[in-house]
């Protein structure tokens, strides 16, 4: 009998496993749930009440949960990363969950959408930049045009269904630079192969999910429970990034 019943009964040469198994275990190797930090329960459980508010209202409740969730992560990441060993890369991820802070505050007023825009612009320079750190430029050249191909069809899909002539510009600028934020996490992933690069590539991901459900929802026509997916895939995105840096952030760096 196997130590504490983990495993359970061993198998047999050339049995197949069950699918569900291998993607158990997969997940299980990539301790995205493991040993995590109060303050990442913190900022799931204000991510949940800030959707709640969002859909459901007052709009009072919103405005004040909406931004928590991002300050509780850049608190996690002051505490848990190692500002002395990797001040620069540190830096930068503060610098980009800061500047997505700030766009959650502008996006707030209706008329802040630009100056939202703008911010979280600058929020995906910074984290191509982390991302690229002792890495090339875009080292996976199909991930890039896969994700040019899927930004270039939610661009496309904006531009003929209802975005304004004068947001077009600032827009496909914003297409752009979060296609390259999204191909530079996941030419990481393929190059360093390790879980938390794929944690940080599903982040990105999700950034994008984020950002187009947001789009179509304002420029193309409402969706249903629009803030509980803009939200919810926005906050996944930031939990995802913050979670699989600070698995590299916190090992001080060798000289």
């Amino acid at each position: 009998m196997r130590a504490h019943g983990v495993r359970g009964p061993p198998r047999k040469a050339g049995q197949p496993q069950c699918p569900a198994v291998r993607v158990a275990r997969r997940l299980a190797g990539m301790h995205l749930l493991a040993h995590l930090h109060p303050l990442q329960w913190a900022m799931a459980l204000c991510a949940l009440l800030a959707m709640l508010a969002g859909h459901l209202g007052p709009f009072a409740a919103y405005a004040l949960l909406k931004p928590l969730p991002l300050l509780l992560c850049l608190a996690l990441v002051w505490r848990r990363a190692d500002r002395h060993g990797q001040p620069v890369a540190t830096r930068w991820l503060l610098a980009g969950l800061a500047l997505s802070l700030l766009g959650d505050v502008c996006l707030l007023s209706g008329q802040g959408f630009l100056a939202g825009l703008a911010a979280f612009l600058l929020a995906h320079g910074c984290y191509i930049v982390l991302f690229h750190r002792g890495l090339p430029w875009l080292p996976h050249r199909p991930a890039l045009l896969a994700v040019l191909a899927c930004a270039a069809l939610v661009y496309g899909h904006l531009a003929t269904h209802g975005l304004p002539a004068d947001m077009r510009l600032p827009v496909a600028a914003y297409v752009l630079v979060i296609a390259g934020m999204a191909a530079q996490a996941i030419g990481r992933a393929q190059v360093l192969c390790s879980p938390s690069a794929r944690c940080v590539a599903w982040g990105a991901l999700s950034f994008m999910v984020s950002d187009s459900i947001l789009a179509i929802d304002r420029f193309v026509q409402p969706l249903p429970a629009a803030t509980v997916w803009v939200l919810g895939s926005y906050y996944l995105a930031q939990g995802l990034i913050v979670h699989g840096m600070l698995q590299v952030l916190r090992v001080p760096q060798t000289k």
